[in-house]
């Protein structure tokens, strides 16, 4: 019980100190990348080569993603539309669904697993190596020399990831609505462009920056915190992934209803 005790006493207070850090690196992250940028100091070589190396690992896993996303949503939507004879509105279906939902999503959770993963392990590996505190020693902010590029290079490929999966989801949703469903092609498009307006899209872009920035937010905490040998560079990697995971789905639930109360869905 005493064991209990202690843990729900200093459980709270470990969560507000790491929010408390959360909020001084983001301020930093923020204070670099404005700065480095109104300076023309910002390392672009670097950034491109971050940019490079989260496609590799999310680009592939995106457009896989998205195929089975636009399937799923013409599949179960097109048997209950079948049952009341609307077919008409599988297009609306993968508007609402793929644009609005899915694509955001699915952008999201490949960055909180495939790109976390990568950051806080590339990170973590060079705290243990006791790397970061070399930087501190030359006088370098290890926020300015590695975590301002990664943040640059999530953002820059959030929105790609996020158009890809819209493309491929509804390309797929209209492929299986076709061919499936007996839809009209060009009733899915009339449908389509009926519900998804580009409020739609302009939102989910924005849901993909927004879990970029805080995917790499998350990530970059964990790794720079990492000690503890290579558990501990396997703790910061698990931590990062499930924090950003819980924050995606927090945000998007946010992010939609301030959509849903000054956007509502309506025909274009």
């Amino acid at each position: 019980m005493a064991a209990v005790g202690k843990y729900l006493k200093d459980t709270p207070i470990r969560s507000l100190a790491t929010l408390g850090r959360s909020g001084e690196l983001a301020v930093n992250i923020l204070k670099y990348t404005v700065s480095d940028t109104i300076a023309l100091r910002l390392p672009l070589e670097e950034v491109a080569t971050q940019m490079w190396k989260l496609l590799k690992v999310t680009a592939l896993p995106a457009l896989l993603m998205a195929v089975p996303i636009g399937a799923e949503v013409s599949v179960q939507v097109g048997g209950i539309m079948n049952q009341v004879g609307a077919n008409s509105l599988a297009g609306a279906a993968s508007g609402l669904g793929v644009v609005g939902q899915g694509a955001p999503m699915a952008a999201g959770l490949l960055m909180s697993g495939a790109a976390a993963s990568a950051i806080a392990s590339d990170l973590g590996a060079r705290a243990i190596r006791e790397e970061i505190e070399a930087i501190r020693v030359m006088g370098i902010d290890p926020v300015q020399r590695l975590v301002v590029p990664r943040f640059i290079a999530m953002v820059a490929i959030a929105p790609m990831l996020c158009i890809v999966i819209v493309a491929a989801g509804v390309a797929a949703g209209l492929v299986i609505s076709a061919n499936v469903n007996d839809v009209v092609p060009g009733s899915f498009w009339q449908s389509f462009g009926s519900f998804a307006t580009p409020t739609d899209l302009v939102f989910s872009v924005l849901k993909s920056v927004i879990f970029a920035a805080l995917v790499v937010l998350i990530a970059s905490l964990r790794g720079l915190e990492a000690k503890g040998g290579p558990k501990g560079v396997a703790n910061a990697v698990n931590a990062s992934v499930v924090l950003s995971v819980f924050c995606i789905f927090m945000t998007n639930l946010v992010v939609s209803q301030i959509q849903m109360m000054f956007f509502p869905a309506r025909l274009a």
